[in-house]
């Protein structure tokens, strides 16, 4: 039978009662900790008060928290009960909360008080929609609790538990069906990926209501009966402090994070235990060899999206390949297929990556109410991911890209990744972005996007392109910003920017 992730809980809570599941770090510094059982206690009060207010299987929750007990026993309330959670960046506006709600027939939104201005007025143009606020510091979670339900049965393997909304790096967000088996299934691969045993403790400093730290951190946690300390907001300054002072043995992270903890944060800090901490998106060598330094591990990264579930590509253990994406990830089907041919690329070549499994458990259960939409992103049975890759002897995929990244200048093929590298690489350039423009000649010219590093001067950035890249590749112009636009995760969503 195929398993579910609020079976997983269930299991975790009967093997290790009286093991530590979560260490809160609060917004003043206070933390407080529950056991697997004590926990469970707290989500069946918070089950019961969703029962309350009208939540039975298959209803729909808003959730508009930042990192919080309340939104984890929100979660796992919901798959106790067979609803679904559906997640919105807290910073996200009234207008986009109304859409989040309509979209999935949401009954119920949950919010901080502080943001219950924008969820009220979303409410308000979405019928039978009520509103409850508890505070992201809350311990109790007495406003959103009642009596504990008289549970039956467990929900079924296909019934949605997250209806989370892509990032929109490219294009506007669809809603991303996650099913209890996708749950289980994103668990069950990252626990073993990691290497995660019942005596590791997790650290997320990662949104929640982003797929990662619900993917790659809690989820494997569960499965496998470990602990996790979840802290309010990432910080740079402090996130080597806060993984030695509560013992934390793994992480994840993104680039950008990991860039800002450099530039800010780069203080090397005695006890830490760290034996692995994933990370998404490319680092120059030289940032990879300082964190490596400052964790006391060689950071591995891996590549996933909403709709894989678990990263399917992830870096070997032992000696992992800075630059590259990994390997496929044991449980995980991948492939690099030439666009013309569609056969498996060879070294070096540039192919779509696509990614097999069965829908609903071993990949996401499709768009919600967009049956065109799923199906147009699937080939013969495989998740067309939209990105590009290429593979080395080893097997090992590095990104070249999304679909869109690649730029066709009078005939000749640019990869925008290739050029943001090499910008990278400049001393005085922070992090770039690539775009392409029309041309009336070449068809499309790369443009460039850059953020200075302490103020340096970049009038040297052509010459230093022109010493390292083909003419086709050279940006016709370069933008100097003072931030590139994000994702809540660091992800730079490159529609926003002017090409």
């Amino acid at each position: 039978m195929t398993a579910t992730f609020a079976a997983r809980w269930w299991d975790a809570v009967a093997a290790r009662p009286d093991h530590p599941f979560l260490i809160w770090e609060g917004p003043d510094g206070s933390v407080t900790r529950w056991t697997y059982a004590a926990f469970d206690a707290l989500v069946d009060r918070v089950a019961g008060g969703l029962l309350a207010r009208g939540v039975t299987h298959g209803s729909r929750v808003g959730v508009v928290l930042r990192n919080s007990p309340a939104f984890v026993a929100i979660w796992l309330a919901c798959a106790k009960l067979g609803a679904a959670m559906v997640p919105s960046d807290p910073s996200s506006t009234a207008p986009e909360l109304a859409v989040h709600l309509r979209r999935t027939a949401a009954v119920l939104g949950i919010c901080a008080p502080e943001r219950a201005t924008a969820l009220r007025v979303a409410a308000s143009q979405v019928a039978g929609v009520a509103v409850v606020e508890v505070p992201e510091a809350d311990v109790t979670l007495d406003g959103l609790a009642a009596d504990p339900p008289l549970w039956k049965e467990l929900p079924p393997p296909e019934a949605p538990l997250g209806l989370m909304f892509t990032s929109g790096t490219t294009s506007a967000p669809k809603c991303v069906v996650v099913t209890q088996a996708n749950y289980a299934f994103a668990g069950d691969v990252m626990a073993a990926a990691a290497g995660l045993r019942s005596g590791d403790r997790q650290l997320v400093v990662l949104p929640l209501f982003h797929a990662n730290a619900q993917y790659y951190s809690f989820a494997p946690a569960i499965a496998v009966g470990a602990s996790v300390v979840l802290t309010h907001t990432f910080s740079a300054s402090r996130f080597l402090a806060q993984a030695a002072h509560h013992g934390a043995t793994h992480a994840s992270l993104f680039a950008a994070p990991m860039r800002m903890i450099l530039a800010r944060g780069a203080t090397p800090v005695d006890g830490l235990r760290l034996v692995n901490c994933w990370y998404a998106q490319n680092l120059t060598d030289g940032q990879y060899e300082a964190m490596a330094a400052l964790l006391g591990c060689r950071p591995r990264q891996l590549y996933g999206m909403t709709e894989t579930l678990p990263a399917v590509l992830t870096n070997r253990a032992l000696v992992p390949v800075p630059r590259a994406m990994g390997v496929p990830t044991p449980g995980c089907a991948v492939r690099v297929v030439s666009e013309t041919t569609g056969l498996p690329v060879e070294p070096g070549e540039v192919g779509e990556i696509l990614v097999g499994g069965v829908p609903g458990e071993t990949l996401f259960g499709g768009y919600l109410d967009d049956p065109g939409a799923t199906a147009a992103c699937f080939r013969d049975g495989w998740f067309v991911t939209g990105d590009l890759g290429t593979v080395d002897c080893d097997g090992n995929v590095y990104f070249a890209g999304r679909g869109g990244d690649m730029l066709k200048v009078a005939g000749e093929n640019v990869s925008v990744v290739e050029v943001e590298a090499v910008l990278a690489g400049h001393p005085g350039v922070y992090e770039a972005a690539v775009m392409g423009e029309s041309d009336p000649v070449r068809d499309e010219v790369p443009v460039a996007y850059v953020v200075p590093k302490d103020g340096a001067r970049l009038d040297d950035l052509a010459d230093w392109c022109a010493a390292r890249l083909a003419r086709s590749k050279r940006p016709v112009r370069f933008e100097v910003v003072e931030a590139l636009p994000r994702t809540s995760v660091g992800k730079i969503r490159k529609f926003l920017l002017k090409g």
